[in-house]
């Protein structure tokens, strides 16, 4: 009787196990940071709408800059924690930027109709700008200090609206008496 009782207990045990596995891994709360903090390369790209965004107009913020793709799993899984985190961090003095790396706005249009972003999302179509960054794969997050260093870089996608990746970045803001 008691083998029978285990014969109907392993489809469930192994359709949990299933289900475990097929569970993305959690998203590390890390940011690594670069020491010394190299200038970041400055750029010129589009957005939607066409208007041209410098990296150097946001001179004196702090950037939270991510290179992404619609392809890319781990960057579909951020990009909601990031218009969350957009949402946290957008009346603090810091800016996020998504560039989009070798794709057409048409795609990333449909992309924001399942993942709506009220930020800035940027267009390199040719990857040249995203070659000029120290990155090996997608997702790659920078993080640009009021002087236009980069202070952090995070590989792989993030929880971005957690406070213990934003508080890191808040820290990097000027005193008010000198913004």
């Amino acid at each position: 009787m008691k083998r029978l009782a285990w014969l109907w207990l392993l489809p469930a045990l192994l359709t949990a196990a299933a289900l475990m596995a097929a569970q993305p891994p959690a998203f590390e709360p890390t940011l690594k940071a670069a020491e010394p903090r190299p200038d970041a390369p400055d750029f010129a790209l589009p957005d939607m709408d066409g208007r041209v965004h410098r990296l150097s107009d946001y001179r004196g913020k702090v950037v939270i800059l991510n290179f992404w793709a619609t392809w890319c799993p781990p960057c579909r899984r951020e990009m909601p924690s990031m218009q969350r985190a957009w949402h946290k961090i957008r009346n603090e003095g810091i800016m996020m930027l998504a560039v989009n790396v070798g794709e057409t706005e048409d795609t990333v249009f449909q992309f924001m109709g399942d993942y709506p972003m009220d930020f800035p999302v940027l267009f390199d179509h040719d990857g040249s700008v995203s070659e000029a960054w120290p990155m090996l794969a997608l997702p790659t997050t920078f993080v640009i200090d009021p002087e236009g260093r980069i202070a952090y870089r995070a590989v792989g996608g993030r929880e971005w609206d957690d406070d213990r990746l934003l508080d890191p970045v808040r820290a990097l803001r000027r005193p008010a008496a000198e913004q």
